[in-house]
């Protein structure tokens, strides 16, 4: 069971600690080559949450029914996986199409030398940053909740 838990909370770990990093990889000051080098480590990074996040949530439901935690209907537990979709439907509906966007100006060949996004690009950008921010609030709160376990 020791076992269980340490995979669950390294897979949470990992799969939620990369919307931490996009707090800083995108930052509304960067210039376009900035960028480049932010949005690649960034695909890079997407992959922690594919992995880590949906081990997570195999044995998050492992441990729920293996240990005595009780009800599933506690608000720690409901709570716990509703604030991971919310992250995961920010990242992915919100945040993914517009840095998609993002991506195809930035490493569009005819902007390679660009020394500052144009108006539309910097509202994505900010859009972005903005969807990271609320994954990792959500993020916090979900990681407050999997600790101490309100009731």
């Amino acid at each position: 069971m020791k076992f269980l838990v340490l995979i669950h909370v390294l897979s949470a770990i990992i799969g939620v600690g990369p919307t931490y990093f996009g707090l800083l990889l995108l930052r509304q000051n960067a210039t376009p080559q900035e960028l480049q080098s932010s949005l690649k480590t960034g695909k890079l990074l997407e992959w922690f949450p594919k992995i880590g996040g949906t081990l997570a949530v195999l044995t998050g439901l492992a441990l729920v029914l293996m240990a005595n935690y009780g009800p599933f209907r506690q608000l720690w537990l409901m709570g716990s996986l509703i604030l991971y979709m919310l992250i995961q439907v920010t990242v992915i509906a919100y945040v993914a199409p517009r840095a998609d966007k993002l991506s195809h100006w930035v490493f569009n060949p005819q902007n390679q030398k660009a020394d500052a996004l144009p108006a539309e690009q910097q509202a994505l950008l900010s859009n972005v940053s903005t969807g990271h921010w609320i994954a990792a609030s959500l993020g916090t709160l979900l990681f407050t909740f999997m600790i101490l376990k309100p009731h």
